[in-house]
């Protein structure tokens, strides 16, 4: 065998070693995410929708979902994404320690302009028809 033979087999090698290794990878992660995933937990599927588990058809594969408050949806196991933490940050003014839930605040973009108004057309007079 020549040298560009080995250096190729030896690249096809790495690279099933590789693909083997990754696909270990991503069952294990599967897994985890799998075994987190109770009733009550707050969940987010792969097209976005947040909500909390109601219950879980392990035979049919189902995940009965609670979207807003009266409202279920049945979703298939494998679409949810991951296992949503609430964002907590503990405050050190605090004497006890207590933690508290920190909710970003609503950016403030300032008022629309008028119909057929530009943005910052409020200073400039406007056009005569002559």
């Amino acid at each position: 065998m020549d040298g560009l033979t080995l250096v190729m087999l030896a690249v096809l090698a790495m690279l099933v070693f590789f693909m083997f290794r990754n696909g270990r990878k991503r069952k294990k992660d599967q897994e985890a995410l799998q075994a987190t995933m109770v009733p009550g937990a707050d969940v987010m599927t792969n097209f976005g929708l947040y909500g909390t588990i109601v219950s879980i058809d392990e035979e049919a594969n189902k995940v009965a979902l609670q979207i807003a408050p009266g409202t279920i949806v049945e979703i298939h196991r494998q679409t949810i994404a991951r296992v949503v933490d609430p964002i907590v940050a503990t405050d050190d003014d605090d004497v006890d320690g207590a933690e508290t839930l920190v909710v970003p605040e609503p950016a403030d973009f300032g008022t629309d302009p008028e119909f057929g108004q530009r943005k910052g057309d409020d200073d400039k007079p406007g056009k005569s028809d002559a």
